[in-house]
Parts: structure tokens; C-alpha cells; sequence
């Protein structure tokens, strides 16, 4: 009977072990659903986190589709993403920002540095936008209708072969 004692945490770690195995093999989804789409924004009124810019709110979502643009200027992906939010705001794109747990300082310099593609940038000091609106971190981007509902979820640095896929869904937006 003491001999079968022996064998159970044996057969334990080889159980962990295969079930382990088993899972890394086993296809990941990469795409995170967002509960959002197709909900309105929250009502939200954020003071200006540049002083060349007005602040961001829920009422400036409406007449026309825009993008959503939450970022910080000590996000090291959201400087990658900076020639796209360039090239999307010279192709008409109207894109209002939403700088998280930033200082006004900090967002000048960053936007002095990189360019500044925004029509009017948000001050979320303690992420409750952020976290309102479904966002996990930064950079991300949404598209929002003209009735102010979100459209779309775009997780991560918009890269150049995402510039497409965002006018896609700003003209279906419309």
C-alpha cells in the first residue's frame, strides 16, 4: 500500500505535465471582442490635457464618424503609431486624443516631438474614460459614428497596414 503513495505525485506531475503540453498546442485566438461595439460612448467631459487644444467629451461625437485615439506620451508604442494618426488626419481623418495619466508638459513635448494629428485631446488623470469606454491599455483606437457609438476596436499601435482597415470602418460609419 505504501508503494502506491509513491506513485501519486508522479502521476500528478505527468497529468500537469500533458495537460501543459496539451495546451500549447491548441490553436490562440489573437482578436479580443470587445463588448463596446455598438454601445454608446459614456458621458464623459475631460479638461484639456494641451493648452493649443480644447478637451474631449461625449457631445463632440456627433454629424460625422471620427476616431478615438487613446495614448499617452510615455507610451512607447503610441510614438510608433504617431505617422499613421499623421497620415489618417491628411486624408480628412478627425481624430480626438485622449492623453492617460499624463502631464500637460509631458503631452506638449510629445506632440512637439512627433506631431499632433488632433483635433482636441482629453486629460483622463485616472483612466475612467479609459476604462468606461472598454479600452485595457495604450495605444488604442476606436471608430465612433456620428451618434456617438462605437464602431470599432482597434487594440495596439496602428501600423501602415491598418491605415486601410480604419478607413473601411470610418466609412462604414457613416
Amino acid at each position: 500500500m505504501r508503494s502506491v503513495y509513491l506513485w501519486v505525485p508522479l502521476a500528478l506531475f505527468a497529468f500537469f505535465a500533458g495537460l501543459a503540453a496539451y495546451m500549447l498546442t491548441q490553436e490562440k485566438d489573437q482578436f479580443v471582442e470587445s463588448t463596446m461595439i455598438g454601445q454608446p460612448l459614456p458621458e464623459f467631459a475631460l479638461d484639456p490635457a494641451y493648452a493649443g487644444l480644447p478637451g474631449a467629451a461625449k457631445a463632440d461625437f456627433t454629424g460625422k464618424p471620427r476616431l478615438l485615439n487613446i495614448w499617452a506620451s510615455w507610451c512607447l508604442p503610441c510614438i510608433a503609431e504617431a505617422p499613421q494618426l499623421e497620415a489618417l488626419q491628411k486624408q480628412g481623418v478627425e481624430i480626438v486624443g485622449i492623453a492617460i495619466r499624463d502631464r500637460p508638459e509631458d503631452v506638449a513635448n510629445f506632440l512637439a516631438k512627433y506631431g499632433n494629428p488632433y483635433s482636441r485631446i482629453g486629460s483622463d488623470a485616472i483612466s475612467e474614460v479609459q476604462l468606461a469606454i472598454g479600452s485595457s491599455g495604450v495605444p488604442e483606437t476606436f471608430v465612433i459614428d456620428g451618434k456617438g457609438v462605437i464602431r470599432y476596436q482597434h487594440i495596439g499601435d496602428i501600423r501602415e497596414s491598418d491605415v486601410p482597415k480604419l478607413l473601411a470602418e470610418l466609412e462604414k460609419a457613416r
